[in-house]
């Protein structure tokens, strides 16, 4: 398999013309070649020397936490500018004209995980549509959905006042796409795609995930580590809109799930009652070191995927967030922080990660947990 980066990298006329161009390259910690090496180095290997970075969510390195804004930089080694595109306002996740003024092609290498929330994707599209007005080409260099490129789960984000950061575009939830078919598909709707060119991944198997890749996982975010953790993440993530822990702090994010007033067992038997395949709930105790719960030993479960073919993390983390809001209404609650820059006040952090009001309203009324799932899935 080669991914979009391997392509061009064995292209001796694209290469050819790039060293004579104003070159931007907008990338991240996964950006990397099979043998390990970054997109920026490998482009200096071979005579392109990208004038200006850009960071997307986390940064151009990747250190920062989630929703922690991140300030311009320069490269340690040619001392090249990086913009963050992951600044104190919904207007900085685009680059600025002048901030294009400097490059005549943007080179778009990023590794998504395969949920809608997961900003990557968006960043390409916000670069994109920026890029289009400035006259800037972009070529965005594919990689592979990590857990497959076939499987959909959870309805297409629809409201349009809910569309934000973390469903900017009607997609589903879990999409079964990559990040450059998405960015692709917005370009034709929206009249812009002679600004685009898509290096597709050569040799992928869509029903295969990363561990059948001929190369490494690469975390391209903090809170990523593994292929495990994206296997659960289009579910665990829904955990981030409610005051319970989705295991930040911990060596497990996402699979670990619970707060000082969970009981895991019950959490548990409920989970295993529901019928929901390809999982097992393990009943366990954790100390978050940072963010919700940080220093309180947490009760909750370690989600196990067993049988990822028929794992369905949307639904059972549904049905997770209906069952431990049964067990304490009273200290079950909601995100009350903003949300990938929106206020409460404007839209719940629950409403845009599901692109609907619906389940919210059937969380927070008490209804069985097929209830919850079926505002977002069929059950």
């Amino acid at each position: 398999m080669r991914v979009g980066l391997d392509v061009v990298l064995s292209d001796p006329k694209r290469l050819a013309e790039w060293r004579t161009t104003r070159v931007g390259l907008l990338a991240h910690p996964a950006s990397v070649t099979r043998e390990l090496v970054h997109a920026f180095d490998a482009l200096l290997a071979v005579g392109v020397k990208p004038r200006v970075l850009y960071g997307p969510e986390h940064g151009y390195g990747g250190g920062a936490q989630d929703m922690a804004h991140v300030g311009d930089d320069r490269e340690p080694q040619t001392g090249a500018r990086v913009v963050s595109l992951y600044g104190d306002s919904f207007e900085r996740l685009s680059p600025r004209q002048d901030e294009l003024a400097e490059i005549d092609l943007l080179v778009v290498d990023l590794q998504d995980i395969g949920a809608r929330y997961y900003t990557f994707v968006w960043t390409a599209l916000l670069a994109l549509r920026a890029c289009a007005k400035a006259g800037v080409r972009v070529v965005l260099l594919d990689r592979p959905n990590p857990i497959d490129g076939v499987t959909v789960e959870g309805r297409p984000h629809t409201e349009l006042r809910l569309r934000s950061f973390v469903g900017l575009e009607p997609v589903p939830i879990r999409h079964g796409r990559t990040y450059g078919e998405i960015v692709r598909a917005r370009a034709l709707l929206e009249g812009i795609a002679e600004a685009l060119e898509v290096v597709a991944v050569e040799g992928w198997d869509r029903t295969r995930y990363a561990d059948s890749w001929d190369r490494p996982f690469v975390l391209p975010s903090p809170n990523m580590p593994s292929l495990d953790t994206a296997i659960v993440y289009p579910g665990g993530c829904l955990i981030e809109a409610t005051n319970l822990s989705e295991g930040r702090g911990t060596t497990r994010p996402f699979e670990l799930v619970g707060a000082p007033w969970i009981d895991g067992h019950r959490l548990a038997r409920d989970l295993h009652s529901t019928g929901l395949p390809g999982f097992a709930a393990r009943p366990t105790s954790f100390l978050p070191t940072f963010q919700k719960h940080a220093g309180k030993s947490c009760g909750g479960v370690q989600l196990h995927v067993l049988d990822r073919a028929a794992f369905r993390p949307v639904a059972t983390y549904l049905a997770m967030l209906a069952f431990m809001r049964a067990q304490n209404p009273e200290r079950f609650g909601l995100r009350k922080e903003p949300y990938e820059y929106v206020d409460p006040s404007e839209a719940e952090a629950l409403d845009l990660l599901c692109g609907t009001t619906a389940t919210r309203e059937v969380l927070m009324s008490g209804a069985s947990f097929r209830e919850v799932v079926a505002t977002v899935c069929d059950y």
